[in-house]
């Protein structure tokens, strides 16, 4: 799932942003702000991959928000929201990652959306530098993000299945899949998978399955979760 806030200062274009991205189950709406120092803070507390930013707001301008948030460790993708064209190009010089004219139509999210390209917060931080770290015999080892095949719970912990071997951390899948939203989906309640190693899904007597690059066992996948996967594989 991709996090997305919502923040304008008008009731009405917030709740039209919520109804058209309704029809993206892949983006799941966290939070909405109606001003930029609001948003500057739900952005620090809750990581959304996603900002749909209005431009024009009072006392903290779209503009003010973005110079705050390229400063943070990991930004999140913005996409500017705004009545007056004319501004297009001083948002491109921020180098956000879209722009849509307000007010906004289906037509026009979608083809926007579908630029993104899975944005989100770790690709714009480099997942070249994402590790997880684990202990083995008293040793702390680190495995790529990308190596990771998946994750399953398993009592207080969390065992990790990963290109030659696996290993137990304390990390809950919870916190793995909000620290490592790019690379890990959930599919259901017990289990984490890598979005990259996504390689066929099944349905067989009413049940869904996955199978994963690197693996030759089969992941059920819970019902509520099937629209998601669906929607990573482009389906």
């Amino acid at each position: 799932m991709i996090s997305t806030l919502i923040v304008d200062d008008e009731p009405l274009a917030r709740a039209r942003i919520k109804r058209l991205l309704a029809a993206h189950p892949q983006y799941e709406v966290i939070a909405d702000a109606e001003d930029g120092e609001l948003a500057v803070k739900l952005c620090q507390q809750l990581q959304p991959d996603l900002v749909l930013l209005d431009i024009n707001m009072p006392k903290c301008s779209g503009m003010d928000v973005v110079a705050v948030l390229k400063q943070l460790t990991i930004p999140p993708a913005v996409v500017f929201l705004t009545a007056h064209p004319e501004h297009a190009l001083e948002a491109f010089e921020l180098a956000v990652d879209g722009y849509l004219v307000k007010p906004v139509t289906a037509d026009a999210l979608s083809k926007t959306l579908s630029q993104l390209r899975r944005l989100n917060r770790a690709q714009v931080s480099k997942s070249d530098d994402l590790y997880i770290s684990y202990q083995l015999a008293g040793v702390i080892k680190r495995v790529h993000i990308e190596d990771i095949i998946c994750c399953t719970a398993e009592q207080k912990y969390t065992r990790l299945i990963f290109d030659g071997g696996e290993a137990l951390v304390e990390q809950s899948l919870k916190q793995l899949e909000h620290q490592y939203p790019a690379q890990l989906m959930r599919i259901h309640r017990n289990t984490l998978v890598n979005k990259n190693r996504i390689y066929s899904m099944t349905h067989d007597d009413g049940v869904h399955s996955l199978m994963l690059d690197g693996v030759s066992t089969k992941f059920v996948i819970s019902r509520r979760e099937v629209k998601s996967v669906k929607a990573i594989m482009g389906k």
